[in-house]
């Protein structure tokens, strides 16, 4: 009788279905919803950034810029301080260029003079690293005791300023707290680390948004801090990014 029970039992077991197994998170949805919290996939954004540089024991005069951005268009122009207002840096599609008054025509930025400075900055800023880069999930890890998806982000393309990036995004809000940038022989080159202490309102919800970026050189000892305000959703004209419009 036992035995017969046993047999039923496995018989049983054998027919019940199986539970299915819970899909695994898909690494290139999460970079995107992650872009939005920057920017990314926004009807256009304009935004203010106060920006702070240190390179060694040197501190740069503090800056105030007014950005404008959508898509994978952006145009940032200085406010402060007064000597360098005017000065802008545009960038369209993987294009950069740098004018300020005084200049007959706009300077192009080289991809390798994007490694460094400003532009290498504003590169960290953009926000469309799901149009530029295929993530694959490479596991999770807690950053500041927030439970992140760690993704593993290759080029698409050689336009890019980084070969690879590894981003630590966080399971529940799908904002990126941390990321570190590699040239293409795997030299780590930068590190960012990000807050969210902004909000802003796009398709009836309420969305975080970045309010502090600080970016380190892993080269030599630099530092720059961008902190953001006054963040507003709005339509950005074509003419913004137009590089006849800078001459």
């Amino acid at each position: 009788m036992n035995i017969l029970c046993k047999i039923l039992a496995i018989a049983l077991l054998c027919l019940t279905p199986l539970a299915p197994a819970s899909a695994a998170p898909d690494a290139q949805s999460i970079l995107k919803n992650s872009d939005q919290a920057r920017g990314g996939g926004l009807p256009g954004i304009v935004w203010e950034i106060r920006l702070a540089s240190r390179d060694g024991d040197r501190v740069d005069e503090p800056q105030r810029l007014i950005v404008k951005a959508v898509d994978e268009s952006s145009v940032a122009e200085t406010q402060e301080p007064p000597r360098f207002k005017g000065s802008k840096l545009l960038q369209v599609d993987r294009n950069m260029w740098l004018t300020k008054p005084g200049l007959s025509k706009p300077i192009p930025i080289s991809p390798r003079q994007r490694m460094s400075g400003q532009a290498s900055n504003g590169d960290i800023a953009a926000t469309n690293y799901a149009g530029d880069y295929d993530a694959v999930l490479a596991g999770e890890e807690s950053v500041d005791n927030t439970s992140c998806y760690i993704l593993e982000l290759t080029a698409k393309h050689k336009r890019t300023t980084y070969d690879r990036i590894r981003y630590w995004v966080s399971v529940k809000g799908e904002t990126a707290l941390k990321a570190e940038f590699y040239s293409l022989s795997g030299k780590l080159l930068k590190t960012a680390r990000f807050e969210y202490g902004n909000t802003i309102e796009h398709d009836g919800k309420r969305i975080p948004f970045v309010s502090k970026m600080v970016i380190r050189d892993a080269l030599i000892d630099a530092e720059t801090t961008m902190e953001f305000g006054t963040v507003k959703v709005s339509p950005v004209a074509a003419s913004e990014f137009d590089l006849g419009q800078m001459q």
